[in-house]
């Protein structure tokens, strides 16, 4: 049987995925990977920084090619970058890994509980300018995509990242045959 995530969680900025990923991957005694890490140690320097020197184009090229090889290759769970999953790639292998008994879980926040989480400084590159505004635009792009390809809607606003791990991790324990 080849290696896939015990889950794999998409998102906006602020939902959570790093966090509670983590809290997820501790509970359940796997790794945890997160795909934005994975790009800057392929590029060598800080997302912002690939933005900046390469463009936006080569930072989605490298961004896909992370996913579809963390799918491969991660058995723990993975937490995608927020606009991984424009990609058409990225969603024909979230489809195939979720076809296949995959467990994709959007993190979902409103702008309001975002905001305080992500704090919009300067190292998110797509939320330059008015950063209120820029996430409320992305999030409206991007929500039917995070719907489309997830298998399970969790809403993390005012909840502890533990508290929003264990609702994930009950989940799959009820996905997993027995």
């Amino acid at each position: 049987m080849s290696a896939r995530p015990l889950a794999v969680l998409v998102g906006p900025p602020g939902s959570g995925k790093t966090t509670v990923g983590t809290h997820l991957a501790r509970g359940a005694g796997v790794a945890f990977r997160d795909t934005d890490q994975d790009v800057e140690a392929v590029a060598g320097k800080p997302i912002t920084e690939i933005f900046v020197d390469d463009g936006e184009p080569a930072f989605r090229a490298l961004e896909s090619a992370a996913v579809a090889t963390a799918l491969a290759e991660h058995e723990g769970v993975l937490a995608l970058g927020g606009g991984a999953v424009l990609d058409p790639a990225t969603q024909d292998l979230l489809a195939d890994y979720a076809a296949r008994g995959g467990v994709v879980v959007f993190l979902d926040v409103t702008l309001a509980h975002a905001a305080p989480r992500v704090g919009f400084n300067q190292s998110r590159p797509l939320l330059l300018g008015n950063p209120r505004a820029r996430w409320a635009a992305l999030m409206e792009e991007r929500r039917p995509v995070y719907e489309r390809v997830s298998t399970l809607h969790v809403l993390t606003d005012g909840r502890e990242p533990e508290a929003v791990a264990e609702t994930v991790r009950e989940s799959i324990d009820k996905e997993l045959p027995a």
